[in-house]
């Protein structure tokens, strides 16, 4: 199943990042992208995801420096960018994948595309990792480790809610049972011509 693949990849992007722990590391995708495409785009999407994580982390300490915390918001937004760059990239995949289905005459849209529903996955993986070291924590209360191993199984069961839908979403598409239609980020903060603000420059 395509979701068991994803969140393999996602759990050694994460274990790989949190050797050495830090947003600065070098990264560098195991998989060729000319060999093993979406495995390289599924490990590059988590990559980014787990350095975000982490600047975001960053940016709350209340004692940052406030030139840090620009130079930081920009790495936020220029990782925003990329994320949602390589959800399309990934999105593109299926498209290539699945252009020659034939789709049934009652064919449904999705609400979401795969791609989408893979960038959640990525992110619940993230969770799952950070909420398991917050329900094991030696240094917690009792009380604070129970709390979050409460939490940690509402998100283990929604992990495979979701990785069985994207499963059922793929089949449905390789199927004609759904068709892909998907729409670009049109981000317009970036732009320098729709950001009134940068357009003044």
């Amino acid at each position: 199943m395509f979701s068991d693949k994803a969140n393999s990849i996602f759990n050694e992007v994460i274990d790989t990042y949190h050797e050495i722990n830090t947003v600065d590391q070098p990264f560098n995708n195991p998989y060729d992208k000319d060999k093993e495409l979406i495995e390289h785009l599924l490990y590059r999407k988590c990559w980014i995801d787990t350095v975000q994580w982490h600047y975001e982390d960053i940016i709350r300490d209340p004692e940052i420096d406030p030139e840090a915390a620009l130079t930081l918001k920009r790495k936020i937004d220029a990782s925003n960018q990329d994320r949602t760059d390589t959800v399309e990239y990934i999105d593109s995949y299926f498209l290539e994948k699945f252009k020659d289905v034939e789709v049934k005459p009652d064919a449904t849209i999705n609400t979401e595309s795969p791609a989408w529903g893979i960038d959640r996955l990525s992110i619940l993986a993230l969770k799952i990792y950070h909420m398991n070291e917050e329900a094991t924590r030696e240094d917690a209360s009792q009380e604070h480790q129970m709390a979050c191993k409460a939490k940690l199984d509402i998100l283990l069961e929604q992990r495979v809610d979701l990785s069985t839908a994207i499963n059922q979403l793929l089949d449905d598409i390789a199927h004609g049972k759904k068709y892909m239609k998907v729409y670009k980020q049109m981000k317009m903060y970036n732009d320098d011509e729709l950001n009134p603000v940068l357009r003044g420059k």
